[in-house]
């Protein structure tokens, strides 16, 4: 899962309350996911392990692993009679090639955990450590109650010799205050986690644009004990990077149509291809595109015929920002745009510490609802688990996968998810199984995340959910099929608001 000076989709979210409809039909699933098996998906993921290992260990957006990686999916996918065509878009490239640091120079010399932010530019700058003015510890009850360095009032005059800002997360984009920090003659930029809770860890986010200007995150804890310490003396921050500004690399979406279908009626089923440069990304995001492969050929093998046309869309570039997924919308048609019902996403079905959590369509449970006929999706998806006698949780739509682009326009969008970085809880545990205390994926973003990083309960409990939600939409004739007062046929206005969270994070 990763996610421009302006506002993307990736970071707007389309604001709409869900009206009551009439539900989805209740279809009968079961021989879809008998064929669907933890078997077939394993064998799509060991062909994605060897592509990375023969290809320096990574299938990223731009690099030959993905190459292969989209290669693959294609032929399986004609081989099994779906209409295959790779969108070409060209994007700017970038990847660490070194680990970030940051170190308190004196007086007492102090490493810290830190990310470089993606599109950061590289450099090794010791200077004074000079906040914001308005930073805010302790955090504010909400998100975003800090604006740190979001004006360019925010940033003292920076002193003689070099200088490094110490901003804290919230309101506006990172690359505002990446760029408002530039400007007031800062060359390297702090930015801390804004502390709230599932605002308290290592910091990771994108700054849409190549910068030329080193730029890391670092946990809240972090943050305050710099803030605390910035007249003690000097930091050190280094980053290493490769950025193609001027040129830009191209990639694939591949995008495969099932031969039934009403073309008027389309369902997009996605998951993002891509991994990120440090390694071979079986769980993030080879689990989403296993899953979605296996059950788009299972369909075909079993000749199950849709009422709705199935779309399988496999995303190139996300790690980048959703980059794949945001140019498939951006180039539709407000016909072809009206055509499309509904758009389900999976990305990361298989992490080993897993929790079953479902985008919560309704916005009941989270600050955030999916446009009108997201409920329905997601009760698609609960009303399925509890019928397995299996617990699951609400997640927000926070912007940080492919659905941010679907959503941002007001289609309908649902999916699965089984956890990142975050950290489980006592209470998830006590529920899911795992540990408490340790992340969902411990591998996230790592070369560690390889053909041992998953979790075959999850993939097996996720991957039936998410073939009865494809064939349940596939089939249905009611819900927001029928009903036109879902959405429209043209593009409404992008609608920022609350921050997405993670490394796919924009602000």
């Amino acid at each position: 899962m990763r996610r421009l000076v302006v506002l993307t989709t990736a970071a707007m979210v389309a604001v709409m309350v869900p009206q009551p409809a009439q539900a989805l039909d209740e279809v009968n699933t079961k021989k879809l996911r008998d064929g669907v098996t933890v078997g077939g998906i394993l064998a799509h993921e060991r062909v994605l392990q060897r592509i990375a290992n023969q290809n320096g260990g990574t299938r990223a957006s731009g690099l030959p692993g993905y190459d292969a990686s989209a290669a693959y999916v294609a032929q399986r996918l004609r081989a099994a009679g779906y209409s295959v065509t790779l969108q070409e878009f060209t994007f700017p490239f970038f990847r660490d090639l070194a680990d970030a640091t940051l170190s308190q120079v004196s007086p007492t010399a102090t490493d810290y955990a830190t990310e470089s932010m993606t599109f950061s530019g590289s450099g090794d700058v010791t200077g004074a450590l000079v906040p914001t003015n308005d930073i805010v510890i302790p955090p504010g009850a909400e998100p975003s109650t800090s604006n740190s360095g979001c004006e360019p009032g925010d940033f003292p005059t920076a002193p003689e010799g070099p200088a490094v800002a110490l901003a804290q997360r919230g309101t506006c984009d990172f690359a505002v205050k990446a760029a408002n920090a530039q400007a007031a003659g800062y060359e390297a930029v702090v930015v801390f986690n804004e502390g709230q809770p599932g605002r308290e860890d290592l910091l990771q986010g994108t700054l849409g644009q190549p910068f030329t200007l080193p730029v890391v995150g670092i946990s809240f804890a972090d943050g305050a004990s710099l803030y605390a310490a910035a007249q003690a003396g000097p930091v050190t921050v280094r980053v290493t990077t490769e950025t193609e500004i001027d040129l830009n690399r191209t990639t694939v979406n591949v995008l495969a149509d099932s031969p039934g279908g009403d073309p008027n009626k389309v369902v997009v089923v996605g998951a993002h291809l891509d991994s990120v440069a440090e390694g071979p990304g079986i769980n993030d995001n080879g689990s989403g595109t296993s899953a979605i492969l296996e059950i788009a050929e299972e369909i075909a093998e079993l000749k199950q015929a849709p009422r709705q046309k199935l779309r399988f869309a496999f995303w190139g570039a996300e790690e980048l920002g959703l980059l794949g997924s945001e140019h498939y919308v951006e180039t539709l048609s407000d016909d072809e745009l009206g055509t499309i019902k509904a758009n389900l996403n999976f990305d990361m079905v298989g992490s080993p510490n897993y929790v079953r959590f479902v985008y919560d369509g309704d916005g009941s449970d989270t600050a955030l609802a999916g446009p009108p006929g997201s409920a329905q999706i997601e009760s698609v998806f609960t009303s399925y688990f509890a019928s397995q006698n299996l617990a699951s949780a609400p997640t927000e739509f926070s912007g940080r996968s492919d659905y941010g682009p679907f959503i941002a326009v007001g289609i309908p969008a649902g999916g699965l998810f089984s956890g990142a970085e975050g950290i489980k809880t006592a209470e998830e545990a006590a529920i899911y199984g795992g540990t408490a205390g340790v992340a969902y994926d411990s591998c996230y973003h790592q070369a560690c995340d390889d053909i041992n990083n998953l979790n075959t309960k999850a993939l097996n409990e996720l991957g039936d959910a998410a073939a009865h939600a494809t064939w349940t939409l596939a089939r249905s004739r009611t819900g927001f099929f029928e009903d036109g007062s879902f959405r429209t046929a043209s593009k409404p206005s992008k609608i920022a608001v609350a921050p997405t969270t993670g490394e796919h994070a924009a602000r």
